[in-house]
């Protein structure tokens, strides 16, 4: 067991003691390796460096008070990363490579998962980079999967509380038809100078519009975003939007608690009519939103800057306690690490 100090753990990385690694070479993937170093050797010329062939995903494994470990739908991390492959014309990882990197990681690894009821968890990184040098623009040859796990606290320094947003109007994380459907750092480095302007302003993050009208609601930082009304689950459709795991778990847990769900396009007005607001992913599980500033326009949607919202609260604690083993897993959710 490392002796972290578990409840006041950031969201950051924390050095562990083995990640994993596995290369496609010849038109096929080898054997996981398994590393102690931090260092990735790479060509001068890899096409992650240039043409931004690189992919990403972001998991938890949670620590039971029955003493095992969890993984949460990592199925559909590793569809999600094909896609992500697909979208940037990378190799794609098998699921069998990915689940056993994953367990191995894990496992290598065991004495960084934060203990049951401490609110931290262990997050996984699982990295496909281009490795194949080109100086021209062109798929590589080699590929790199790779993953480091690290101990973590609330993405949000203030935790499950409401926090503020501002819109963005002055910059776009992702065009239409491009890669924001899909999660490559170029999204996410396109978010950065918003992300940094809300910051100084003192918000917790930046709800960005469409790219091409700049009328509907996009992403909500680096989640997805969801409104509350009339017994309705709100939540956009746009192409230019990743589709969040845990979004897609909120969905069902709101129709299994008899909400009605509508994925579709959601005008900034229509702000002022939710009863409640959330960011959601991986990180964060939900983030309430107590307020939305439009500095463009002036306006602001404020909701409770006091306490999450009922149903925002009644999902997060649902989903938080299958992911630790505490509510039958009724959605076959949970895949069990044998330590």
């Amino acid at each position: 067991m490392s002796d972290l100090d578990w409840g006041n753990l950031p969201f950051g990385y924390i050095k562990t003691d083995y990640n994993t690694r596995c290369y496609y070479r010849n038109g096929k993937w080898g054997e996981i390796e398994v590393s102690s170093s931090e260092e990735v050797s790479i060509h001068i010329a890899a096409t992650t460096l240039h043409y931004g062939q690189e992919a990403f995903e972001g998991m938890k494994a949670f620590k039971g008070k029955d003493n095992k470990v969890r993984l949460f739908r990592w199925e559909e991390n590793a569809k999600r990363m094909r896609n992500s492959a697909k979208g940037v014309m990378m190799a794609e990882v098998p699921d069998e490579i990915f689940i056993a990197s994953v367990e191995k990681a894990i496992k290598l690894n065991e004495r960084f998962i934060p203990p049951y009821g401490s609110g931290a968890s262990l997050y996984i990184r699982p990295l496909l980079i281009g490795t194949g040098a080109r100086v021209g623009v062109k798929p590589a040859d080699e590929y790199l999967f790779m993953i480091f796990v690290t101990p973590v606290g609330p993405y949000f320094k203030e935790g499950f509380k409401p926090v503020k947003m501002m819109i963005e109007r002055k910059f776009d994380r992702a065009a239409p038809l491009g890669t924001g459907n899909i999660k490559v750092g170029g999204n996410y480095a396109a978010s950065l100078n918003s992300l940094d302007i809300a910051h100084e302003k003192g918000y917790a993050s930046a709800l960005f519009l469409d790219a091409k009208e700049k009328k509907y609601i996009d992403e909500a930082g680096p989640a997805n975003f969801f409104g509350i009304k009339n017994n309705t689950y709100v939540t956009p459709h746009s192409d230019s939007i990743l589709p969040s795991i845990t979004n897609m778990s909120l969905v069902t847990m709101a129709e299994d608690m008899g909400m009605k769900v509508e994925r579709r396009r959601i005008p900034v007005e229509e702000l002022s009519t939710f009863e409640e607001a959330g960011g959601c992913g991986t990180a964060a599980v939900i983030s309430p939103i107590g307020q939305i500033d439009d500095l463009g326009t002036g306006e602001s949607y404020v909701y409770d800057m006091e306490k999450a919202g009922e149903v925002s609260t009644k999902l997060y604690h649902r989903l938080q306690a299958i992911q630790a083993g505490d509510e039958e897993d009724k959605f076959n959710w949970i895949k069990v690490v044998e330590l």
